[in-house]
């Protein structure tokens, strides 16, 4: 038995439509959309995805609570944005390891939005202790950095993300990975194609393509000195 799709076309709908009429009373009007459409399809697929994480990392946790949890709120925080949009106008889902308290943890997400579907893994613009600890265990094994970006290219994922103009301060500038310790986010990500959000067996899929960026995962719970 194949089990129903968690996303749709209805899912898509409406996130187009938000992005048209990005105001409370709008959403106010269709919350009922919302709650069947984005936030309930949401939580079932976390909750599968629960049943599947231990085979990338026992330490990631999927979370189905609609506050708090795996899912991202709708409402953006607009105190420091020039944008005053209300809501987000897509669908973000983080499965972020045990330890970790926020985005920035390690972790799988996974992004929708009706002209950007992706996922990531990895650490996503970690605080600097935590940069500082992934840089010095970069330097300290520089091979095992190595196999896990190397590890990448047996899958559709590839390292992404911001990096500083130069080396920081501390690290050797002639260092064979500073281009790599320049980096502020430590993350691969690879482009879904939104037919994939659709699919019944998305949460397979996922974790499919995910496996290859278990190497990176367990350096970066390593350099953090979390459980892998």
């Amino acid at each position: 038995m194949v089990d129903a799709p968690h996303f749709s076309d209805a899912t898509f709908a409406f996130l187009r439509d938000l992005a048209e009429n990005n105001d409370r009373d709008w959403f106010k009007a269709n919350k009922s959309r919302y709650e069947s459409e984005l936030k309930d399809p949401a939580i079932r697929f976390i909750l599968a995805m629960g049943e599947r994480l231990d085979a990338l990392s026992p330490s990631l946790r999927a979370d189905p609570r609609p506050v708090g949890g795996s899912m991202f709120r709708i409402y953006r925080d607009v105190r420091f944005s020039k944008d005053k949009s209300p809501y987000k106008t897509h669908v973000g889902i983080q499965f972020r390891h045990a330890a970790g308290k926020d985005a920035h943890a390690p972790g799988l997400y996974l992004h929708i939005e009706p002209d950007e579907c992706f996922m990531g893994l990895g650490s996503w613009r970690p605080a600097s202790p935590a940069v500082r600890a992934i840089r010095e265990a970069m330097v300290e094994g520089p091979d095992a950095w190595r196999a896990a970006v190397a590890a990448l290219d047996e899958g559709p994922l590839s390292l992404a993300g911001d990096a500083l103009k130069r080396i920081p301060r501390g690290f050797d500038k002639e260092h064979p990975l500073a281009d790599d310790l320049r980096r502020k986010d430590f993350i691969a990500t690879a482009t879904l194609d939104p037919a994939d959000i659709r699919r019944a067996d998305l949460p397979d899929r996922l974790l499919e393509r995910a496996m290859a960026g278990r190497p990176l995962l367990q350096f970066l719970c390593d350099a953090l000195g979390v459980a892998r």
